[in-house]
């Protein structure tokens, strides 16, 4: 049945408009074929997720401006520093532009309006540019129906690689009402996804969203504390927001804000443990 509801919804995403309606009604669609159940009106991580996603809350001002990859960097500087923001090398709103660049023998590239298109060079190795020209025409809010993408301007971004790393940690930190609850690490991208938590005094949880667990321990990291003071200051003009934050041990730089992690499409492993990773997010509300 589910197969058969994922084809319809994505023959709908094909034909409907694009509008709040048909928005809300697919947005509802993927909810009930990705998690089995329709959302519900309380403090559960996906169905609280889903309520930004559908509401007027995602067309809040601030959550459109965090959503570029550019301009969040203005955000950031203004409430961590400049510090803690990845240098900019280029931006670029055209691809003739982007195309007769000379791209630094190690960076990265990718669109400021979009989610996981990437690429990163290194060691000077030849970059298929014509790829980024489908990123200039690309709104990404057609592809998930996630409204504050929609009136974002498509722009291309070259950046130094983090920590000249193309295999970095990355923590992503979960922050409800302007503190830190969950940090979300995925291990071994390339060689067999799988992800952890821990909470912000470093105890791990039992519990993955849609990848498997991670049976090792993970070392807590030096600049803990710092990573969570800035994830905290990032989030404080929103009620739920993941902050993610790239580290060497040493130092940490801002990598995304993001409003809703993976659309609410991502369930928990095992299912049952929505509640408990809800309670720690939003403690007695659940």
């Amino acid at each position: 049945m589910y197969k058969i509801l994922s084809l319809f919804r994505s023959f709908l995403h094909r034909v409907l408009p694009y509008n709040d309606t048909s928005d809300v009604f697919l947005n509802y669609l993927t909810f009930f074929i990705n998690h089995k159940r329709l959302p519900q009106d309380r403090y559960y991580f996906n169905d609280y997720l889903f309520s930004i996603k559908n509401t007027n809350e995602i067309l809040n001002p601030i959550r459109q401006f965090v959503s570029d990859k550019f301009l969040v960097k203005e955000y950031v500087r203004a409430k961590v520093g400049e510090q803690y923001n990845v240098p900019t090398i280029a931006i670029f709103d055209n691809y003739q532009d982007l195309k007769n660049f000379n791209f630094p023998a190690n960076c990265c590239i990718k669109p400021t309006q979009a989610s996981q298109a990437v690429i990163l060079r290194k060691n000077n190795e030849p970059i298929n540019i014509s790829e980024t020209e489908k990123w200039f025409e690309l709104n990404y809010y057609k592809t998930t129906r996630e409204r504050n993408y929609k009136y974002l301007k498509p722009k291309v971004i070259v950046e130094p690689l983090i920590f000249n790393s193309t295999d970095l940690m990355d923590y992503r930190i979960f922050c409800f009402n302007g503190k830190a609850k969950l940090i979300c690490i995925d291990v071994g991208k390339f060689t067999g996804y799988q992800r952890v938590f821990y909470t912000k005094d470093w105890v791990k949880q039992d519990f993955s969203l849609k990848y498997p667990l991670f049976d090792g321990e993970l070392e807590k990291p030096k600049n803990l504390e710092e990573m969570i003071v800035i994830a905290e200051k990032i989030s404080s003009e929103l009620d739920f927001v993941r902050v993610d934050l790239y580290s060497d041990g040493e130092n940490c730089l801002v990598g995304e804000i993001t409003n809703c992690h993976a659309a609410a499409s991502q369930s928990f492993v095992p299912l049952t443990a929505e509640e408990k990773a809800s309670k720690i997010i939003f403690g007695d509300k659940v």
